[in-house]
């Protein structure tokens, strides 16, 4: 029987990280290459070329690959997108001038909203109108769309958007609309929002089909490259890609609605970060990813990343939080509620110009990063102050693979930090990792707290280039009590690719009091989606057996602006289930919002349904068990601050490190993609996959029961192997 592969490619900001999933076996070999900035499809071939040349695995014995991307994203923010035409309701033309009145600041005089991805002589109207319930009030004047059509191919615009009042609940006229345009203009894409984001809101739905058609070009381009490129070099099969929700589609949906992959690259983490913790019997846990431009983190409750559906692409950087509201452009799709912070391995340290030594958010990147890589980086950054504090090996960055010049990068810290501010060296190093440390708390707390989560209720899961660095010393800052390192740590977003599933998702408006809720339209509604559902995944060849679903519904008190999701069982809704998911909704208003009232009247809004088809996941592969001793391959000066200076600290292989063996810290282990500090204080305990549980130290015995936690009880079914 052929071995069969797995291939997941996930580009960051700094470098591009490949997994090699072996499906019978389980085995899993990564592989890190600098990404590409000018053109990340050459560092996505650069690195699936690598991994297969590595690993002596044959092109044609790869069954599909999965890849995160955030060229969508990039293009918007870079304003980097295809000459795109709006297309809305007669009188309406204005909307993207519009838009809405949300600031990220109430009392900013100065404060601009974003411009408009499509400029106004690119916006047009057409004759007709429906109202609130899809009734005809004005007929679509089907000549005066040709008319259009005809006018638009002179503008030679490669896309248009389309966006029809109330057309997500009659989408008759803005279809025939998308028709006609078609024949017109054969070689336009065309987005229509009944298609892209059917529900209520005209500026947000067309706010979705506007991002959707300007990028829908762009990120053709860039799939077609990357799927020439793989079958030239014999890797002939699917390719999946991420979406922001955290499951899979085919690359030709991509291409169709590539706005469900604006947050592609940081959902892989937040998947990768769940399987972990179910695997190893930790349901809820916090995924937080720092890698070399930014760090993200999530919350996941009971093995279910939070998912939003009010966010926002492109806008502009709060300081230690963020995006601010109302600085980008909405875009209505399901998308893993992360907060994303330019606090990475990257990101440059400055000094403001009242004197005040500040981290990010710019940074160093991939071309030329940061001042140890030797490429002709100028400004110190996160890791070279990592370095300095002898937390990083010089002779062993990614694996040897990069010497590091620890003279240059104390050299810049000094320079532009350290004599500026009147500190010393390791003050102002010191200084400059725990203010990352400090904003990527911030973050953590915006997760949790802010979502009236107890983060101390969770466990931390840290991975990426730089996240094993950092993550010991901010699960001591929030009080989280166990943090998970996994075994390549520094390419787990990557393996989160090959541990999701093909998902597809849809949406209808069906806005109605819950008291006066038609049970049995409901319950149709559903069955339809379920229906498109089935019939989507079936084209994409998942066995009936393999296909689940997830149904869920928009609530809120009448009179909010704004609503709840709240999951609903998967069988029919009858009159006990809708009570049963009433208290449901006054709950989840009470944990949200700290007050909910159960005698006021509740509305329902949107229907949403979740089609999941299963792919097999793999079993983690478990080490060799050895003592709990274990000795360090070698030894060097490490600052701790905690310990009032440098520390003779024992430096460890983690590839040689058994299942049992426990680190007392202060410790560093190092592997070929990350290295993971151990404060004093802490201890490390390697479980019978490799993966490192950190916790606090009590004393030398009852201490290291506690850092082990409930790792026996993961699994030993991580997933059954394809």
């Amino acid at each position: 029987m052929t071995t069969r592969y797995r291939l997941g490619i996930d580009i960051g900001g700094t470098f591009t990280d490949a997994t090699l999933l072996d499906t019978g076996t389980g085995a899993v070999t990564v592989d890190k290459v600098p990404t590409t900035p000018s053109d990340p499809s050459l560092g996505f071939i650069d690195a699936a070329s690598s991994i297969l040349e590595k690993t002596g695995v044959a092109p044609a014995d790869v069954e599909f690959v999965v890849h995160a991307t955030t060229v969508a994203t990039n293009s918007i923010i870079e304003g980097k997108l295809a000459p795109t035409a709006f297309v809305t309701t007669g009188g309406f033309g204005d909307m993207l001038e519009l838009a809405r009145q949300m600031r990220p600041s109430l009392y900013d005089l100065r404060f601009e909203k974003p411009a408009p991805l499509i400029p106004r002589h690119l916006c047009f109207e057409v004759p007709e109108r429906l109202d609130a319930r899809g009734q005809v009030l004005v007929d679509l004047d089907e000549e005066a769309v040709r008319a259009l059509g005809t006018a638009l191919r002179d503008e030679a615009v490669a896309s248009i958007a389309v966006c029809l009042l109330h057309s997500y609940v009659n989408p008759a006229h803005e279809q025939r609309v998308g028709e006609i345009l078609s024949e017109l203009c054969p070689d336009v894409s065309i987005s229509v929002s009944s298609d892209v984001a059917p529900e209520f809101r005209e500026f947000y739905r067309a706010s979705t089909t506007v991002i959707n058609a300007a990028i829908s070009p762009v990120v053709s381009h860039y799939i077609a490259r990357i799927e020439e490129e793989l079958v030239a070099a014999g890797v002939d099969c699917e390719l999946l890609i991420m979406q922001s929700n955290g499951g899979v589609y085919p690359s030709s949906a991509a291409r169709s609605r590539p706005v469900f992959m604006v947050e592609s690259g940081p959902a892989a983490g937040v998947i990768a970060a769940t399987y972990y913790g179910a695997a190893l019997g930790y349901p809820n846990v916090i995924s937080f990813d720092m890698g070399g431009t930014t760090a993200k983190t999530c919350l996941v409750e009971e093995g279910t990343p939070r998912v939003t559906k009010d966010y926002e692409v492109g806008g502009k950087a709060a300081p230690g939080t963020g995006s601010a509201r109302g600085s980008g452009y909405p875009v209505r799709t399901p998308v893993i509620d992360l907060v994303e912070i330019g606090a990475g391995g990257g990101s440059i340290a400055w000094v403001d110009a009242g004197g005040i030594l500040r981290v990010g958010p710019q940074s160093a990147g991939a071309d030329p990063g940061p001042v140890c890589y030797s490429r002709g980086g100028t400004e110190p950054t996160v890791t070279d102050a990592n370095l300095v504090l002898g937390r990083l090996n010089p002779e062993y960055f990614l694996g040897g693979g990069l010497v590091l010049d620890a003279d240059a990068a104390r050299a810049a810290i000094q320079e532009k930090c350290a004599d500026t501010l009147g500190l010393g060296l390791l003050e102002a190093a010191n200084g400059i990792v725990e203010i990352a440390n400090m904003l990527m708390v911030n973050a953590l707390r915006l997760v949790s707290v802010q979502h009236g989560y107890d983060p101390r209720d969770f466990v931390l899961v840290g991975f990426g280039g730089a996240g094993p660095v950092h993550a010991n010393r901010l699960a001591a800052e929030i009080e989280i009590g166990t943090t998970i390192i996994p075994l390549s740590a520094g390419t787990t977003s990557a393996m989160g690719l090959l541990v999701t599933d093909l998902k597809r998702e849809y949406t209808t408006t069906m806005i109605a009091l819950a008291s006066e809720a038609d049970l049995a339209a409901l319950n149709r509604a559903f069955e339809a989606l379920e229906e498109q559902g089935r019939s989507d995944l079936t084209h994409e060849r998942v066995r009936h057996e393999d296909v689940s679903f997830v149904r869920q519904m928009d609530m809120r008190y009448a009179g909010q602006s704004h609503e709840l999701t709240i999951t609903l069982p998967t069988e029919p809704l009858t009159e006990d289930g809708k009570a049963s998911v009433l208290l449901d909704f006054h709950q989840e208003h009470d944990r949200t919002y700290g007050h909910s009232a159960p005698t006021e009247p509740v509305e329902l809004v949107n229907l949403r349904l979740t089609a999941v088809g299963r792919i097999a996941k793999p079993r983690l592969p478990e080490i060799e068990a050895g003592g709990s001793a274990v000795e360090p391959r070698s030894r060097r000066p490490v600052f701790f601050a905690e310990s009032g200076g440098f520390v003779d600290c024992p430096i460890f292989d983690r590839y040689a490190l058994p299942a049992g063996a426990v680190l007392d810290g202060p410790a560093v282990v190092e592997e070929f993609d990350t290295t993971t500090v151990v404060h004093p204080g802490y201890a490390a305990t390697v479980d019978q996959f490799g993966n490192l549980i950190l916790g606090r130290k009590s004393d030398d015995s009852a201490g290291r029961e506690a850092v082990a936690g409930p790792v026996a009880v993961g699994s030993r079914e991580g997933g059954s192997a394809a």
